[in-house]
């Protein structure tokens, strides 16, 4: 894969969290949960249902779990390493260094045995478990663990920027210890092991430019077809034991009520769902796991010099222009969890600041104040040919002429070209995506949201100050200076504007009544070791 395939074929993995959003074991543990707002969409988060967690296990069976957005790569440099874009089949067969575990609401060891933080928060020492080993025979080791970070960095992965920033070394002291040590506290830093950085690739994967997925997960590959079907079957020498599943098929279903549909007839048995009316519909039928998310509709804004959003007064005018609760009722049928919040009320991290109000006529104000020095009130949006996102598209278009753009809709045939023109070409002015922020660990994705050193950072935006607040919620020493500094993060934004929050939302995964122990970690990755089949 030459240098301009990969770097395509990564932003379609990051793409799939954003543009992709545009259509929109654990044993049981119970789910916190309250009302928004919005509509009938609840806050909840963990476990849903009362089906136990299935007494003895039963060994044999494949299951079949219908994604988001099915893989082309299980590289976890090219495939974005996250719950709804390929992170739950990365982590089958590389498993991860570090867990979320959603009960107790810890980062806890997986293939790590322990992980200590230093006195002065600079250092963090990670001991391996004994006698791991890759697919291949081969032992994960602290020098195994180093090489496949480094790789991961040297090659961009998701989230490799705010790594690099943040974490001055990595070394293998000795066969089972791994140090990392800081550049400044960081708190949180096992988060970021629970994702990309964590999914050890064995030495032996990479081989010049041809890359095999070998891992010291519980299962490994059969056969992959991108973008349609994976199958795993299950390794008989996993360090945690056997599975007791015997394979994984990952599948395509393109739309959420087939899903749905395919659950009930026991067609498939797990599925992911993002839309507000699907969730809502499933969430009382299915038992599975449940996350809101912050920022799962934003607007993005083409900072670059020379587009109309590099002004800021431009900027402010969209934001003031679209109404978030419009765009709830054209595209979410009223159940989604519309707001101009970063972090709606619902979320720990909710601040004293508050998004703006929608106001068409300061929007327009601001828009006659622009073209008084020049600019001629033309916008494009860049969408995608699909019937919920051309709602959307309608919507903004509709409120943004109403006070006096003249918005030019482009809709891209396809994902693939979507990502081309927003991530490579970066040609657009005004497109909608989703950040998906979870409470947990917030400031990796906003990191790679706003930084200015990150690839993942479409905007063009580029501020010292968003810098510098970034990097106070990373070394925030507790919970209330972390909300702090994110509720400045929020004036920021509500003074810049670089991009334009439209909404919260729920990701939900379900399962079937006869699927036990599937056990959720972090953005809504599943683990399948301890899963089965009754």
């Amino acid at each position: 894969m030459n240098k301009y395939s990969r770097r395509v074929s990564r932003m379609l993995a990051m793409v799939a969290i954003g543009a992709v959003a545009l259509t929109g074991c654990a044993s049981n543990g119970g789910s916190e949960e309250s009302s928004s707002s919005g509509g009938a969409t609840t806050t909840a988060f963990g476990i849903l249902g009362d089906q136990g967690d299935g007494g003895t296990p039963v060994a044999g069976g494949t299951l079949s779990y219908a994604t988001y957005a099915p893989v082309t790569s299980l590289d976890p440099t090219v495939t974005q390493p996250a719950g709804a874009t390929g992170g739950s089949e990365m982590a089958a067969v590389y498993d991860v260094l570090v867990r979320y575990d959603t009960q107790s609401q810890t980062f806890e060891p997986q293939l790590a045995k322990s992980f200590e933080e230093s006195a002065d928060h600079l250092t963090w020492t990670l001991k391996l478990r004994d006698g791991v080993t890759f697919s291949d025979g081969t032992p994960l080791d602290a020098n195994a663990v180093v090489a496949s970070i480094n790789r991961y960095n040297q090659r961009r992965g998701a989230n490799s920027q705010v790594y690099t920033q943040m974490v001055k070394s990595t070394e293998a002291k000795d066969g089972s210890t791994v140090v990392f040590t800081l550049n400044q506290p960081w708190r949180t830093f096992p988060a970021i092991l629970s994702f990309g950085h964590g999914m050890i690739v064995a030495p032996s994967a990479q081989q010049g430019d041809k890359f095999t997925p070998i891992g010291a997960g519980p299962f490994t590959v059969v056969s992959l077809a991108p973008q349609q079907e994976l199958q795993l079957k299950a390794r008989q020498d996993y360090w945690g034991g056997a599975p007791n599943l015997e394979g994984l098929k990952f599948v395509a279903i393109n739309a959420e009520q087939p899903k749905i549909d395919a659950l009930k007839t026991n067609g498939v048995d797990m599925i992911y769902l993002r839309n507000a009316e699907t969730v809502n519909a499933a969430k009382d039928e299915f038992p599975g796991y449940i996350e809101t998310v912050s920022m799962s509709m934003v607007g993005q804004l083409n900072n670059a010099e020379g587009r109309p959003a590099s002004d800021p007064r431009v900027r402010q005018a969209i934001a003031y222009a679209v109404d978030p609760e419009v765009l709830n009722q054209r595209a979410r049928n009223g159940q989604g969890m519309p707001g101009t919040d970063l972090f709606q009320p619902w979320s720990i991290w909710h601040g004293e600041t508050d998004g703006i109000t929608p106001d068409a006529a300061k929007a327009k104000e601001l828009v006659e104040q622009a073209k008084a020095d020049g600019f001629n009130g033309k916008i494009t949006y860049v969408g995608v040919n699909e019937p919920n996102a051309q709602q959307i598209a309608l919507a903004v278009q509709a409120q943004l002429n109403a006070v006096g753009f003249d918005v030019v809709l482009e809709n891209t045939s396809n994902i693939t070209d979507m990502v081309k023109r927003l991530y490579v070409d970066r040609n657009y002015d005004v497109s909608f995506g989703a950040y998906s922020i979870s409470d947990v660990a917030p400031e990796i994705r906003l990191f790679s949201s706003l930084s200015s050193t990150s690839t993942n950072n479409i905007l063009g935006y580029k501020n010292p100050k968003m810098d510098e607040l970034l990097g106070k919620v990373l070394s925030a020493p507790d919970e209330t200076a972390k909300r702090a500094a994110i509720d400045e993060i929020q004036q920021l934004v509500n003074t810049d504007q670089p991009f334009l929050a439209w909404g919260a939302g729920t990701n939900f995964v379900a399962w079937n009544d006869n699927v036990y122990r599937v056990n959720p970690t972090v953005d809504g990755m599943m683990l399948f070791d301890k899963a089965f089949k009754k």
